[in-house]
């Protein structure tokens, strides 16, 4: 994973901006995943998101997901997701919807 600070985060972000064409929306949705990403890892949000998705973010981004997120990020416990996968014996089986019951978008709060 590539650590960058955060005058380069806003620079890449404004680079997206820059050269995007399309729906505000599919942009907005890029971002967020980026921003979301760098907190709870890109495990997390290979069950977030489709890899139609995860592909499509990246490409308005300029990145590739895993080397600008850790794998697991500091606050993966917030995610649904990952708490379901703490019970699956085969994490990229559940990433591509084999087992059901692991994917989901909901981040809940943690306690304090």
């Amino acid at each position: 994973m590539k650590e960058i600070t955060d005058s380069e985060l806003v620079e890449l972000i404004d680079k997206a901006i820059k050269r995007f064409t399309g729906s505000s929306e599919t942009l907005a949705s890029a971002i967020g995943y980026l921003m979301i990403g760098r907190n709870v890892g890109w495990r997390v949000l290979y069950f977030m998101h489709s890899q139609n998705t995860v592909r499509k973010y990246e490409k308005i981004l300029g990145i590739r997901t895993e080397d600008y997120m850790q794998e697991i990020g500091p606050l993966a416990k917030k995610a649904v997701a990952w708490n379901a996968l703490q019970k699956v014996s085969n994490y990229w089986r559940a990433v591509r919807g084999e087992i059901a019951g692991v994917k989901s978008k909901e981040l809940i709060e943690l306690p304090s």
